[in-house]
Order: structure tokens, then sequence, then C-alpha cells
């Protein structure tokens, strides 16, 4: 992506949507023993299928939310 130059908003969303499909389903990855992202998650869903849900529900959580911070501006310290 580095290399492209985008004439258009559209065009950057197709070109950038392509190499996220290469990147995630083709492309080996050497942190995954050089295995494809999808290679991954399918062989993790065949260890740890997703049970069937209602029409509509949504999703269980796996884990609880983290906390929330106080991100208010009086909480948040200047940079001098």
């Amino acid at each position: 992506l580095n290399e492209t130059l985008f004439m258009s908003l559209d065009h950057a969303r197709v070109t950038i949507a392509a190499w996220a499909k290469d990147y995630n389903e083709q492309r080996p990855h050497s942190a995954l023993g050089y295995e494809t992202p999808a290679a991954i998650a399918a062989e993790l869903n065949k260890q740890w299928p997703v049970p069937l849900r209602p029409s509509g529900a949504a999703p269980q959580a796996i884990a609880s939310p983290a906390p929330m911070r106080n991100n208010c501006g009086s909480a948040l310290i200047p940079a001098g």
C-alpha cells in the first residue's frame, strides 16, 4: 500500500479491502507458523465451535468488559 497513489476514496476502499483480504486469507505469517490467519481461524473454529443461538440474538461476551477510565478533561494532566 505504501506505493499506491489513491485516485479517490472509492479507489482507496477497494484497494485496501483487496489488500486486507489477501493479507488475512492468502499470505502466510511467520508468527503463525507460516499459516494464514484464515487457516488458524478455521482450526480454532473446529476446536471451539460457536454454539447456535436464536436468530437476531446478540452474541454472548467471552470475557467481562474492561473497566472504564475517567477520561474527562479535568482528569487529564496538561502537557507542558
